[in-house]
Order: C-alpha cells, then sequence, then structure tokens
C-alpha cells in the first residue's frame, strides 16, 4: 500500500501588510508519495521557494492544511523539522567554523550522538571529495565547496524528506552526477525528494513526477511523458508552453532592431 509523504490541501500564502498583501500562493492542493522524486518548477516568483519554506516549518502563517509525514505541521514543528532535510539555495555557513565543527553542531541540533555525527559526516565528506577540507575553515572556500556543506548538512540526520532548492547553485559537472546519482538512491530507499529548480534537464532526467506551477497555482502534474502528451517535447519546451514564456513577435523584433548593428 502507497503511503502519503506530504499532503497539502488549499495552502494560500501572502506577503506583505494587512489590506496591501501580496497573494504568492493561490490554493496549492498535492498529495505525494512516498519514494516519490518530485521536480517542482515555475517561472520566477511563481512560488516554489515560498511552497518549500512552508513545507520546511520556516514560513507559518499561512492558510490551508499542510501533514508532512502523517504529521499535522502546524501541531507539530519540532517533531516535522527532525524528520526533514532542508538545502537552500544560498544558505548561511558559519564560514568561521570548519566543515566538521559545522556538521557537528547540526547533528547536535538533531540530538545525534557524537559517534555518528562523526560516521555519517565522514562518510558524507568523503562521497563529496571534500574530506581533505574538513579541518580547513569555510570562509576559504569556493561557492561549490560551501553548497556540498549545505547538502551534507540537509543529509546528516537521514530525513525522510529531502528539501532542495535549487540545490545545484556553484556545483560543477562531477558534482552535479553525484547528487543526481545520490538523489536515486535515496528514493529507491523509500525516501522523498522535493526538487525546486530551473535547470529543466536535471528535473527531467532525475523526477518520477513533475509539478508545474505558475502564479502560485499548479498548473501541470505527471510524469515527463504526460506533460509532453506523446510528443517530442523537451521539458524546456513544454515549460514554456504551458506558463506562456514563448517569445510574441512583437518581443522578438524588438531584440532584432536592438542587436540589428
Amino acid at each position: 500500500m502507497k503511503q502519503t509523504s506530504i499532503s497539502i490541501k488549499g495552502l494560500r500564502k501572502s506577503f506583505g501588510k494587512k489590506g496591501d498583501q501580496k497573494e504568492v500562493l493561490k490554493g496549492i492542493d498535492l498529495s505525494i508519495e512516498r519514494g516519490q522524486i518530485i521536480g517542482y518548477i515555475g517561472p520566477n516568483g511563481a512560488g516554489k521557494s515560498t511552497t518549500v519554506k512552508v513545507l520546511c516549518g520556516l514560513l507559518t502563517d499561512f492558510e490551508g492544511e499542510i501533514e508532512v509525514s502523517g504529521l499535522p505541521i502546524r501541531k507539530n514543528e519540532l517533531a516535522v523539522k527532525r524528520l526533514i532535510g532542508y538545502v537552500p539555495e544560498n544558505g548561511a555557513l558559519y564560514e568561521a567554523l570548519t566543515p566538521n565543527e559545522y556538521l557537528n553542531l547540526v547533528g547536535v541540533l538533531f540530538d545525534m550522538s557524537p559517534a555518528l555525527i562523526a560516521e555519517r559526516s565522514t562518510s558524507l565528506l568523503q562521497y563529496f571529495q571534500m574530506q581533505e577540507h574538513a579541518d580547513q575553515r569555510m570562509d576559504t572556500f569556493s561557492k561549490g565547496m560551501k553548497q556540498k556543506i549545505l547538502i551534507i548538512a540537509g543529509l546528516i540526520n537521514n530525513p525522510e524528506i529531502l528539501f532542495l532548492d535549487e540545490p545545484l547553485s556553484g556545483l560543477d559537472a562531477n558534482s552535479v552526477i553525484l547528487v543526481k546519482d545520490l538523489l536515486t538512491k535515496l528514493s529507491a530507499q523509500g525516501k522523498t525528494i522535493f526538487y525546486s529548480s530551473h535547470l529543466m534537464d536535471v528535473v527531467e532526467k532525475i523526477s518520477s513526477r513533475i509539478i508545474l506551477i505558475d502564479d502560485g497555482q499548479v498548473v501541470a502534474d505527471g510524469t515527463f511523458d504526460e506533460l509532453r502528451q506523446d510528443s517530442k517535447a523537451s521539458l524546456e519546451q513544454v515549460f514554456a508552453k504551458l506558463t506562456g514564456a514563448n517569445r510574441s513577435e512583437s518581443e522578438t523584433s524588438v531584440l532584432d532592431e536592438v542587436f540589428k548593428n
């Protein structure tokens, strides 16, 4: 029997002062099964990151009902946070720390034993080819190196559900392959992956289900083959068609005028 990992009913979220609010999410309804890799895509400002932050318990002022692993998130914020991992696009690291020190801090926050923290930190640092930098201050790290530490921190507690918001930001090609392989393995173990990204080729290749939102609403939901409806279109082409992102003739003529010389 399939188990529901995430249940979202009537999710609405607005920002701004009362009387001058902008509604970003306009009634999201989703049921996500355990073990699925969800590719959550949409144009800039569609509400992708807002959805992720609500599901992670970072934004609590919302309308609707959400359950994560069967727990209503409003009444079980801490319990839900213990079950999930979160990798933001631009997360804040304590850069004066080393990876070992930072991962130890994250592990302690999850009430993990020192031995388990050390075991998982060592294994994950080795997987991401960061073991030689384990005791180096992170203020000297590149963007990609910092992103690897954020990913490792999101995995340190062995989460049931992993939320990823543009997780490949700054990573080189080899590291992207490592992440893709890792997500496939985690899904095979029954873990749920909620992957928000602009990188259509990655979403197309790893997702078991793709959810497209536009202007705060779900406009498409299905496998890649279902979304392209037996055509040979790429996910980028499907995205453009469903979100109206194709350039109009007037827009194209403006560009032609600008670059004619």
